[in-house]
């Protein structure tokens, strides 16, 4: 087992698991033979499913636990009464070196606090952040916290970006350093937040250690304008929403248009080809997968409403991270930028004094 990738997977979190969870893990192994699952869940559903996908025996062993975490469970009552559920079972699993990663599709709150308890953070990181892949015209996109802090100091900002630099690297390859955008309300030095302004002086102080552009809006996301984009949760997760909405209103205003006339659905027909190609390009199954970044450990948040192309795309995600060895890099890149000047001693003086005025 030394030469395998081990990942551990909450096999009963989401709407529709365990199905589409082992589904989905078929299409893993099929591609990767030196990956090895931990399965908890109930092994009485899991078992079927295992042979009507055909999941190979050799590529997974079941931890049976039939307590599940409900999606509608509030992350204190997860802590305190989840300890026999699937999704802590997986955690742990992690925590006590069985496994390089969690996948889940199940609660996101109660993954994102028991993740946190139970991994803990890495070294040199106050916080962890969600982050995920988003489609633009120039390429996939890194953004990051997109919910897990819904306030921000400039500090956070600032270990955000270092995230995300490495975070870019590793899924994307090559040793080009990412650009990173800090969203803003302008592009202008003097707009915005003084968190953001401290951060960006911060981040342009360290240099060819991290490509900082500078200041992006709303717009340059989908634009492509940087590789990564570092906010605080709550404007990331209002501007994820409102992307996910835009492409939902799309979608649906041009079905209605195409079976409005005749021309239209004729038009519709000549233009498939292109269309097939759009859809390929924006599917977003293919971007499903959010991350706990700055966590001890590898933290995956499926969709809850995924089916199986979707959460074996967020596994996929998972192997990446686990075969380039993503928390190590993230600590050693914090340890690297932080040294470079007295900035450590600095941050952490913000951060107690954060702190103290909580």
């Amino acid at each position: 087992m030394s030469d395998k990738i081990i990942l551990s997977i909450d096999a009963m979190g989401g709407d529709n698991a365990p199905d589409i969870v082992i589904e989905g893990l078929s299409f893993v192994a099929k591609k990767h033979q030196d990956v090895f699952f931990l399965l908890f869940g109930d092994e009485k559903k899991i078992l079927p499913l295992v042979d009507k996908y055909g999941l190979n025996t050799e590529s997974f062993k079941i931890h049976h636990t039939e307590a599940v975490i409900k999606a509608d469970d509030k992350p204190s009552v997860a802590l305190r009464a989840g300890r026999e559920s699937s999704m802590f079972k997986a955690i742990m699993a992690v925590r006590n070196g069985y496994a390089k990663a969690v996948v889940s599709a199940g609660n996101t709150g109660a993954l994102m606090a028991i993740s946190k308890i139970c991994l803990g953070t890495i070294p040199g990181i106050d916080r962890p952040a969600i982050a995920a892949v988003l489609p633009t015209l120039k390429g996939p996109a890194i953004a990051l916290d997109l919910g897990a802090n819904a306030e921000c100091a400039s500090h956070n900002l600032v270990e955000f970006a270092i995230m995300g630099d490495v975070f870019y690297r590793v899924l994307f390859g090559g040793n080009q350093k990412p650009t990173v955008g800090l969203l803003n309300i302008g592009s202008e030095d003097t707009k915005g937040r003084d968190e953001i302004k401290e951060a960006a002086s911060v981040l342009r102080s360290f240099g060819d250690k991290i490509n900082f552009y500078g200041f992006v809006e709303g717009n340059d996301i989908g634009l492509g304008t940087t590789n990564v984009v570092v906010t605080d949760g709550f404007s990331g997760n209002v501007a994820l929403k409102t992307i996910e909405g835009t492409a939902k209103m799309i979608t649906a205003t041009l079905k209605e248009v195409i079976k409005k006339s005749f021309f239209s659905k004729l038009g519709f027909i000549l233009a498939l080809p292109a269309l097939k190609n759009l859809k390929k390009k924006l599917d977003p199954r293919v971007y499903n997968g959010a991350m706990f970044l700055g966590l001890n450990g590898i933290s995956v948040k499926s969709h809850g409403g995924a089916d199986a192309f979707a959460f074996s795309c967020a596994v996929e995600y998972a192997v990446n991270m686990a075969r380039n060895d993503l928390c190590q890099r993230i600590k050693q890149e914090v340890t690297d930028v932080l040294s470079m000047t007295d900035l450590e001693a600095d941050l952490a003086a913000e951060i107690a004094a954060s702190e103290q005025t909580k």
